[in-house]
């Protein structure tokens, strides 16, 4: 059974950073893409960031470009997620997934099989 757990979310102040975190248990995520998703209450899941299977490769939603940074550690079977310059509008729960078929980029949800639970990210002004 493939697993996802989040962490690292908490309460922040505006300008602040934060690190998320991102184990996956069960199966190994080396030669795979993984993703980043948030939502904000009373919006739809919205894509955040991508990063191919050797980290090589990245993208990101317009809104956090040059703000977060999403990384990998093959070795863990860890991908992060470095948020810098967090804003009020950046709080929402985030959402670590795992696409098994493909070690390219991706940008839909519709493409990711596994996801974890999420974590709470609260930017206060």
């Amino acid at each position: 059974q493939v697993h996802l757990v989040e962490s690292g979310g908490r309460l922040v102040q505006a300008g602040d950073s934060l690190r998320l975190s991102c184990v996956v248990s069960g199966r190994t995520i080396s030669a795979f893409a993984m993703g980043w998703f948030r939502q904000a209450p009373g919006k739809e899941r919205e894509f955040v960031a991508t990063i191919n299977w050797n980290g090589a490769s990245t993208a990101y939603a317009d809104s956090v470009k040059d703000r977060f940074a999403i990384s990998r550690d093959n070795a863990k079977n860890t991908v992060y997620l470095q948020m810098n310059s967090l804003k009020p509008e950046d709080t929402a729960v985030y959402y670590c997934a795992f696409d098994p078929q493909s070690g390219r980029l991706t940008v839909h949800s519709s493409e990711y099989y596994y996801w974890g639970q999420g974590t709470q990210v609260t930017v206060s002004s």
